[in-house]
């Protein structure tokens, strides 16, 4: 079974810096503040959204906000890093379990399109309001939109001349790592639309034909 590198990236946040010191209780109120920093920008936009109205949704005071959090900006990086880490920890999961090659590409691109159809208001946020970062946040979420297409592009290397799967060159590699994040986010992006047409069932074995069809 090949072995899938994981990323360096910090995960839940933790390199925004934070008065407390349990690391799980962090992780869990910073998810109770991000999903309600969600809502909030895209009701009323990023630039409308006031801490104070941040701290009023999560049920926190806005002193107790700022142990968590310095800024906005902090918090729409961990919008960001949200998404990133929950995609990599179900894609991660789906990518070790015992099933043959083919079957665990699609578990775990199965489970990539349930996060993006879970997250997709995050996604959408994501995208719209990642330039308001500032410059080093943006060059981190930069990375960790990277790492999650390297997850696949690693589990296609390992995979690539066993079993059933033929030996894949490196920009082929590249290319389906790339369509796959990239159509797992359409799902977030066009769900307007597609919704109309699809099931989230029915749109994941479609386009798992469709990538597999750049396999085979």
């Amino acid at each position: 079974m090949g072995r899938f590198k994981k990323s360096k990236t910090p995960l839940s946040g933790g390199d925004v810096p934070t008065q407390i010191k349990n690391p799980e209780l962090v992780s869990k109120r910073r998810r109770q503040i991000i999903d309600s920093t969600v809502q909030l920008f895209i009701e009323h936009g990023y630039h409308k959204t006031t801490t104070r109205m941040i701290a009023k949704a999560a049920n926190f005071s806005i002193g107790s906000l700022y142990e968590y959090v310095s800024s906005k900006e902090d918090l729409l990086y961990l919008v960001c890093n949200a998404i990133h880490e929950e995609v990599r920890d179900a894609v991660e999961k789906a990518l070790s379990n015992k099933d043959k090659g083919k079957e665990r590409l699609a578990e775990a691109i199965r489970q990539y399109f349930y996060v993006c159809d879970k997250m997709g208001d995050h996604i959408l946020l994501m995208y719209q309001v990642t330039q308001f970062l500032p410059e080093k946040w943006k060059k981190r979420v930069l990375v960790n939109e990277l790492d999650i297409t390297d997850v696949f592009i690693n589990a296609l290397s390992s995979l690539s001349g066993k079993d059933i799967f033929p030996t894949l060159d490196a920009k082929i590699l590249n290319l389906v790592g790339h369509n796959i994040s990239v159509l797992g986010q359409m799902w977030a992006f066009r769900r307007w639309h597609m919704q109309r047409n699809f099931t989230i069932e029915e749109y994941i074995d479609i386009q798992t034909d469709f990538i597999f069809g750049l396999i085979f």
